[in-house]
């Protein structure tokens, strides 16, 4: 793997794209401070211009060099949660361009805990900007070789470091303004990070700077996905005159083919997820329902995930 690493690390000081192992996704990787990888990675992703990506570093004082005004709120979260999957939003400094912040004047900042991010990072020696791998709009990927199946030959080298432990994209926090925002979540709770810093955080408003995953319709299969009450659920399955996949947390059911349960508890459906999402696209049915989880705070960052893989349908 060190072999690999440095191979990727030349690849990204060429102007190239490589993909890597996070704890929440894969990521797809460019330089940072060049303009034309930045191009090129949007052209690949099929990303609009103006909706920013997440900038990675090794550590956290490479993290604050591309930001200015550093509340001691980004200190506080960094010390607790970095590396890890949160991304804080600040205001950029100068070495925050244009083309990874969307034109706008805030940066999102991340350093994440996984072993092979972190070679490859301190391998590179700067920033890489990353946003999942994958085409836009569609299922993150777990794996390297959901990325592969995505990206194909538009990607330099994939760097494989397993199925990624968290599962979902990291909570970004807002924390350029004095009442903190929760723009996304994650793995990491909104309860998680008002214990830390004593006060309370906010939910995002029409002002909120645009940011990764904040689109209506997002982390969504090609085939049509439901959510579904679980007590409407063998309804739907009766009522659906063509193949359904579903995805529960319920027993099988002998009328349908494809059918995942999944767990329980919040954090191991979320390592799932994606995976499993993956896997009922590819049984070619017309429609994937799922069994809606609980309303309650812990499975916030799953259901903020499902009900955008579920808009269009």
């Amino acid at each position: 793997m060190n072999a690999e690493v440095r191979r990727a690390a030349e690849i990204l000081r060429a102007g190239g794209l490589i993909a890597f192992p996070t704890e929440t996704v894969y990521g797809l990787g460019a330089d940072a401070s060049n303009a034309k990888a930045a191009a090129r990675l949007y052209a690949v992703k099929r990303r609009p211009a103006a909706h920013p990506v997440i900038v990675h570093f090794a550590s956290a004082e490479d993290a604050f060099a591309f930001a200015r005004d550093i509340p001691e709120a980004a200190r506080k979260l960094s010390k607790k949660f970095w590396p890890g999957p949160l991304t804080l939003i600040l205001k950029r400094s100068d070495k925050a361009n244009d083309f990874v912040t969307g034109g706008q004047d805030s940066v999102g900042l991340r350093v994440p805990s996984h072993p092979v991010a972190q070679a490859l990072l301190c391998e590179f020696g700067g920033a890489i900007a990353a946003p999942s791998a994958n085409r836009f709009g569609l299922v993150s990927p777990t794996t390297a070789a959901h990325v592969r199946a995505d990206l194909g030959t538009d990607v330099d080298l994939v760097l494989d470091g397993g199925a990624s432990e968290v599962g979902i994209e990291s909570t970004i926090l807002d924390v350029s303004v004095p009442e903190i925002v929760l723009l996304r979540p994650g793995r990491i709770s909104v309860d998680d990070v008002e214990k830390i810093l004593n006060q309370k955080i906010f939910a995002k408003t029409q002002n909120s700077p645009r940011h990764s995953g904040g689109l209506e319709q997002h982390y969504a299969p090609r085939t049509p996905a439901r959510l579904v009450p679980t007590h409407r659920l063998d309804q739907e399955i009766s009522t659906w005159k063509e193949r359904v996949a579903v995805l529960a947390f319920s027993r099988p059911d002998e009328r349908v083919d494809y059918w995942l349960r999944m767990p329980r508890e919040p954090q191991g459906y979320a390592q799932k997820l994606y995976a499993g999402l993956r896997e009922l696209d590819g049984a070619g049915c017309a429609l994937i329902l799922v069994e809606a989880p609980p309303a309650s705070p812990e499975w916030a960052a799953v259901n903020d995930r499902l009900s955008r893989a579920c808009a269009k349908a």
